[in-house]
C-alpha cells in the first residue's frame, strides 16, 4: 500500500511554473512509486474555505498521512490542526517557509493567526520539520525561528540561499519523508 502524503500548496496562482507546482513536480518524482502524493486545487486565500478543504481532503485519506505544508498552506495546515485535530495518524508535519501571522508587523491577519497556545493544541506529531531559506524574499528568516521557538521539538533546517518556492526541488524534504 502507498503511503500518503497530502501537500498543502502556498497561495497564488499554481499553474506550471507557479507556485508550488515545482516543488510538488519534484516531490511526486523523487518519492517514488511507495508514495502518492495529494495536492488538491485550494481557494481563494479565506481560512474558512481552506480548513473545509483541508478537512474535506484529510477525511478522504486513509488512517495514515504525511501532511506537507508550503507558504501559507503551511501556516494554515498548522493552524488547522492546532484547533480540529485530526482523527488520523500523522506520521510527518513538514513546514516549507511557512510564515506565522501576527509577530511581523508585515504578516497581520487574524483570521490566520494560530492561538498562544497553539503548541500544546496540536495532536502528535512523532516527526516534526520546519524549512526556511535564511533569505528568503517573501516570508521572513525570523517566521522560522517564531516557530522554532514555539515548536522545540521539530527539526529545522535552514538554507542560506534566498529560495521560497524551491523550484528545483527540496532533497532534505525527501530524504526526511523517505525516513519515516
Amino acid at each position: 500500500m502507498k503511503k500518503q502524503v497530502l501537500f498543502i500548496h502556498s497561495a497564488g496562482p499554481q499553474g506550471i511554473r507557479q507556485g508550488s507546482s515545482g516543488l510538488i513536480a519534484h516531490l511526486q518524482e523523487q518519492l517514488g512509486e511507495a508514495y502518492h502524493v495529494l495536492s488538491p486545487g485550494m481557494p481563494d486565500p479565506d481560512y474558512a474555505l481552506w480548513k473545509a478543504q483541508i478537512a474535506s481532503e484529510i477525511e478522504g485519506l486513509d488512517e495514515e498521512v504525511i501532511l506537507v505544508g508550503h507558504s501559507l498552506g503551511g501556516s494554515l495546515l498548522l493552524k488547522y490542526l492546532s484547533e480540529e485535530g485530526c482523527k488520523r495518524t500523522i506520521s510527518g508535519l513538514f513546514l516549507i517557509a511557512a510564515p506565522y501571522w501576527g509577530k511581523e508587523d508585515d504578516w497581520q491577519n487574524e483570521e490566520f493567526a494560530l492561538t498562544k497556545s497553539f503548541a500544546s493544541k496540536l495532536p502528535q506529531l512523532p516527526n516534526l520539520f520546519l524549512y526556511h531559506s535564511r533569505h528568503d524574499p517573501v516570508v521572513p528568516f525570523a517566521h522560522a525561528q517564531h516557530y522554532a521557538k514555539q515548536l522545540p521539538e521539530a527539526v529545522t533546517r535552514v538554507y542560506e540561499g534566498d529560495d521560497h518556492y524551491f523550484r528545483e526541488g527540496l532533497p532534505e524534504l525527501v530524504d526526511d519523508i523517505k525516513r519515516i
